[in-house]
């Protein structure tokens, strides 16, 4: 199962850019043709997340669908799959979309203000 590497990847990524901050929520964007089984990230999420500043937080998955574009006729057409066929016929075809693999945004808890030290507070 190669989601559990590719999510262990989104989660330290995300734990690297919140900086010490708690992570509620992750969002991304997940290509239809790029191998990945959105219902397994999930699952792999929550134990990638565990211990982390992510923990708890939730996830978020945008299915980008697949498209291509046919370099014989110049139509573009969507991509269910991987078989590479314009309905012209040709297999001349240029993927456009459904690829993608990327964090789309997350939200995270700025950290508290300190309290007042006081002690230091002057009392005229």
């Amino acid at each position: 199962m190669h989601e559990m590497a590719i999510t262990q990847s989104v989660v330290d990524a995300v734990g690297e850019v919140a900086a010490g901050r708690t992570v509620h929520s992750v969002t991304l964007d997940v290509g239809a043709l790029c191998a990945v089984v959105p219902d397994a990230m999930r699952f792999c999420f929550e134990l990638a997340a565990e211990g982390t500043v992510a923990q708890g937080a939730s996830l978020e998955i945008h299915l980008v669908p697949g498209t291509a574009r046919c370099r014989t006729c110049g139509s573009a057409f969507p991509l269910p799959d991987l078989i590479l066929l314009c309905a012209c016929g040709s297999a001349d075809v240029e993927v456009t979309g459904g690829q993608e693999l990327r964090i789309r945004s997350m939200e995270v808890s700025e950290p508290c203000a300190q309290p007042a030290d006081v002690g230091a507070i002057r009392r005229d």
